[in-house]
This record gives structure tokens, C-alpha cells and sequence, in this order.
């Protein structure tokens, strides 16, 4: 007991005192001037080799600037002939005709092969790989080797249409436009979809297996959870897809200058070769620019109507 009068005596503590300033100069998290400095690497490189290009680009929109030599500033001209040049429409028209032969079959194919390879059983990892080697390859290598496997004769392409009794085998795919068309939408549709089934796994592996029991439970058949849980659930990523698939549509290049040259005539030109002919072979990059400025506000426009439409229900 303690003495009468006395105050009772605590034990000593080590512990430390921590205390928690409220001062601006005293927080604990970092200052927002930190988080800025750690951003300026990034803004810098999007300014130096995004914004300032774009800048100039639409500078460059308003004058007749050549390849070499001086430059005159003509306002919108170059702008207004946009709307009377029939080859540019014809390329809007054919790029518009790809865009919409290949996207639907992307996604689907994707989604099927994310459904093939899910889950973890045996092989699955193998499959990935194989589904997915395409779009590591690469299109510029993809469409060499089209070039060779799509010869008259000689190719595997006619070779193996020929032993399936669907053609003579002598068929010149590249001369012609609807044929180099239906085979680049094939060699595309086969390359890319590996992409969309990486990025469609990805979402179904986020689902929670615990919903798909449950609808087990109550009966639910396959096609039913598939309908009503994965792809309600794979809004978001489904829309990525699209956006991805639509916009590398609009921008395709890469297999039409290799394989077609825009062939024959212009019967397979898009409008980015169109842009690349505007510019670096008829050496007006002032009128170039000006349809590189038009096809940039057309591909945010439809991005964004493709967010809207496809962006997840509140």
C-alpha cells in the first residue's frame, strides 16, 4: 500500500511519444510538390515528342510546306480540299470496309481462346504461347511472309486451297483487290486476336469463382453464366478491346505497304497510306498534315462514342 498523501508511483516507459503534426511544412506524406518532380520526366517526354509534333503538325496544316524549299502560309485550303478529293473519301470509304470486317471477328476469336485457356489444367500455359506467338511476331514480319506463302503457284496458301479442291491453285491474291483484301482481313484477324485473349483472360481470371458456383447451384448452364456473369463483368475490358481493335483498324498501315502497295490502282488504300502518299511521294507535307490532323480528331471522336456506348452501367 501506499503511504498517505502520497502521489502513487507509475513505472518508467521507453515507449516513444508519437505525435502528429497538423503544420503544412510537418506532414507525414509527401508534399504534392514531390509528386510533381516525380512526374516530370513523363510530362516532359509526352510534351517533347507528343504535344510539340502535334503543334507543329497543325502549323504545318496551314501552309503549302513541301518536302524542300520555302513555304507559304495559305490558311485552310488544305483543309478545304479535303472535302473535294475523291481519292481520300475512296481510302475513308475502303478503311472504314476493313474496320469493319475485322473487328467483330477479333473479338470473338479472342474470346473464345480466353475461354479455351483460362483456367490452369494441363497445356494451358502451351496454348497461351502458341495463340499469342502471332502478335509477338509482329506484322511487318507476319506480311513478308505473306508475300511468299500468297505467290501464284508456289505458295502454301494456293497449295493447300488447291488440295482442298476450292481453287486451281494459280490464284494471284495480291493483284487483285478483293482477294488481297479477304486475305489480309484473315492474316489480321489471325495475328491480333492473341492480343484480345490476353487482355479478356486477364478479366475472367478477376472474376471470383465463388459467382460461378453459386449460379452452378441454381442450375445455371454453361452459356448461361456465361451470358450473364462473364461478359456483364467483362464490360470494361470487352470496351478496351474494341477501342484497342478499332483503332489499329483505322491506323493500318503496316500490312497494306508491304503486301498491296495500295493495289492495284487504290482499290486497298487506306487512309494513312493515302496521308504517306500526300506526303512523302508527292512531297506535300502541308496537305498531309491536314489530313493527319482531321484523322486524329475523327479517331478521339470515335473512341470517346465508343466509351460512351460500351462504359460499365452506375
Amino acid at each position: 500500500m501506499s503511504a498517505p498523501g502520497r502521489a502513487p508511483v507509475t513505472a518508467p516507459t521507453d515507449a516513444p511519444v508519437v505525435t502528429r503534426s497538423t503544420g503544412s511544412g510537418h506532414d507525414l506524406t509527401h508534399p504534392p510538390r514531390t509528386g510533381l518532380l516525380l512526374t516530370l520526366p513523363a510530362l516532359a517526354f509526352v510534351a517533347v515528342f507528343v504535344l510539340v509534333p502535334l503543334l507543329f503538325a497543325v502549323y504545318m496544316s496551314f501552309t503549302n510546306w513541301p518536302l524542300i524549299g520555302s513555304y507559304e502560309f495559305i490558311g485552310f485550303d488544305n483543309y478545304a480540299a479535303i472535302a473535294s478529293d475523291p481519292v481520300f473519301w475512296k481510302s475513308v470509304g475502303y478503311t472504314v470496309l476493313y474496320t469493319a470486317i475485322v473487328t467483330v471477328p477479333i473479338l470473338v476469336l479472342g474470346y473464345v481462346l480466353a475461354v479455351v485457356v483460362r483456367s490452369n489444367r494441363r497445356g494451358s500455359t502451351l496454348f497461351r504461347t502458341v495463340f499469342f506467338l502471332p502478335y509477338v511476331i509482329g506484322l511487318t514480319t507476319l506480311s513478308f511472309l505473306m508475300v511468299l506463302e500468297a505467290q501464284p503457284g508456289s505458295g502454301a496458301v494456293n497449295i493447300v486451297l488447291k488440295a482442298l479442291g476450292i481453287t486451281d491453285g494459280t490464284s494471284a491474291w495480291l493483284a487483285d483487290g478483293p482477294l488481297a483484301t479477304g486475305l489480309i482481313c484473315v492474316m489480321i484477324v489471325w495475328a491480333v486476336s492473341g492480343l484480345t485473349m490476353v487482355l479478356l483472360m486477364g478479366g475472367m481470371q478477376g472474376i471470383s469463382r465463388d459467382v460461378y458456383e453459386s449460379a452452378e447451384i441454381d442450375g445455371a448452364t454453361w452459356w448461361q453464366r456465361e451470358r450473364s456473369i462473364t461478359i456483364p463483368m467483362l464490360r470494361p475490358t470487352i470496351a478496351m478491346s474494341l477501342v484497342i481493335s478499332v483503332i489499329g483498324s483505322l491506323l493500318a498501315f503496316t500490312q497494306f505497304y508491304v503486301l498491296t502497295r495500295g493495289g492495284p490502282s487504290t482499290d486497298t488504300q487506306t487512309v494513312v497510306m493515302y496521308v504517306y502518299q500526300r506526303g512523302f511521294v508527292q512531297l506535300q507535307l502541308g496537305a498531309a498534315s491536314a489530313l493527319s490532323i482531321v484523322l486524329v480528331v475523327v479517331i478521339g471522336l470515335v473512341t470517346a462514342v465508343q466509351f460512351r456506348l460500351l462504359r460499365e452501367k452506375d
